[in-house]
């Protein structure tokens, strides 16, 4: 019997996100770099299930090879349930299944839904109730991405991506997803884009401590005006995965002969995300893409973040 059918069993469903925008500074001596960033989440999910037990483990199904996913202390979702247990003083453990929906190392912070979705059913299996704030900064711990996918929703990120902001964004963005079977390593792509800037000399030596989203980004995200976003989207780091996946120029190019509006890669990628003008233009261009043999979703934002559903 899977844990999912357990009546002792948290459910707990986070998103995955879209970066609509990523500013990347120069890289600084503790190897991070500031980032501006605007995230989505949008309709693909995580669902993590927690249920009791005398240690830790975590179990791999959905759609993706188990091999991707590491099943010990690498896993994000196990760090989660640790680092909440070591700062509550909890001692006992937790079995975790994690039903995997979004794409794996594909620039879309599955993994940090999965911290997030831990984090929040550890805290209700353990009746630990740290509250909001604290969660925040637990998951801050884990990962730039870990603290959206509790919020959702849309928010800027600064710093390392972690200090939200609450975005308004009016309405609904309807994306279309091609991802690809095979992930790219986010400190990779961080490595060639620095790498890259060298080559070029593209950055002062003393890169700024903090980077400001441009406020055409951010008026067409409180306008709800699609087109107005499609021309102000970026992404740093698609320079640098291009040049990991040269593929990934060429379905930039299909998804915008399909009929979108524009695309960029997600993240670190290699999943790109193109943005439709409303739902039956994003399953036209679905459909396009599927007929050219790619994998594409249809997917809409913003979605709330970790969400308890049982």
């Amino acid at each position: 019997m899977s844990f999912a059918q357990r009546s002792d069993a948290v459910h707990v469903r986070a998103p995955g996100k879209i970066n609509v925008y990523l500013g990347v500074g120069g890289r600084h001596d503790d190897g991070y770099h500031a980032l501006a960033t605007v995230f989505q989440a949008v309709s693909l999910y995580e669902d993590v299930f927690a249920s009791p037990a005398d240690d830790f483990s975590v179990t791999v199904t959905g759609n993706v090879d188990p091999a991707t996913v590491p099943t010990d202390d690498r896993n994000l979702a196990i760090r989660a349930a640790k680092l909440l247990a070591q700062a509550t003083g909890v001692t006992a453990g937790v079995a975790l299944e994690l039903r995997k929906g979004v794409p794996v190392a594909g620039g879309m912070g599955g993994g940090s839904a999965d911290a997030a979705a831990a984090l929040v059913a550890c805290d209700i299996l353990w009746g630990t109730d740290v509250g909001p704030a604290r969660l925040h900064d637990l998951a801050a711990r884990l990962g730039a991405d870990v603290p959206f996918a509790l919020h959702g929703g849309t928010a800027v990120g600064t710093g390392r991506g972690d200090r939200l902001t609450p975005a308004l964004a009016r309405g609904r963005f309807d994306w279309v997803l091609a991802t690809s079977p095979e992930g790219l390593s986010t400190p990779a792509i961080y490595g060639r884009l620095d790498q890259m800037r060298d080559e070029r000399g593209a950055l002062a030596d003393d890169p700024p401590l903090s980077l400001d989203v441009p406020v055409p980004v951010l008026q067409a995200l409180r306008a709800g005006d699609a087109g107005d976003l499609a021309a102000a989207m970026l992404n740093d780091l698609e320079p640098a995965a291009i040049a990991e996946r040269p593929e990934l120029d060429l379905i930039l190019a299909e998804g915008v002969r399909a009929g979108a509006l524009a695309g960029l890669v997600s993240g670190s990628g290699p999943t790109i995300a193109f943005l439709c003008a409303g739902p039956d233009a994003a399953r036209v261009v679905q459909e396009e893409l599927r007929a050219m043999g790619r994998e594409a979703l249809h997917v809409h934002g913003p979605v709330p973040g970790a969400t308890v559903i049982s």
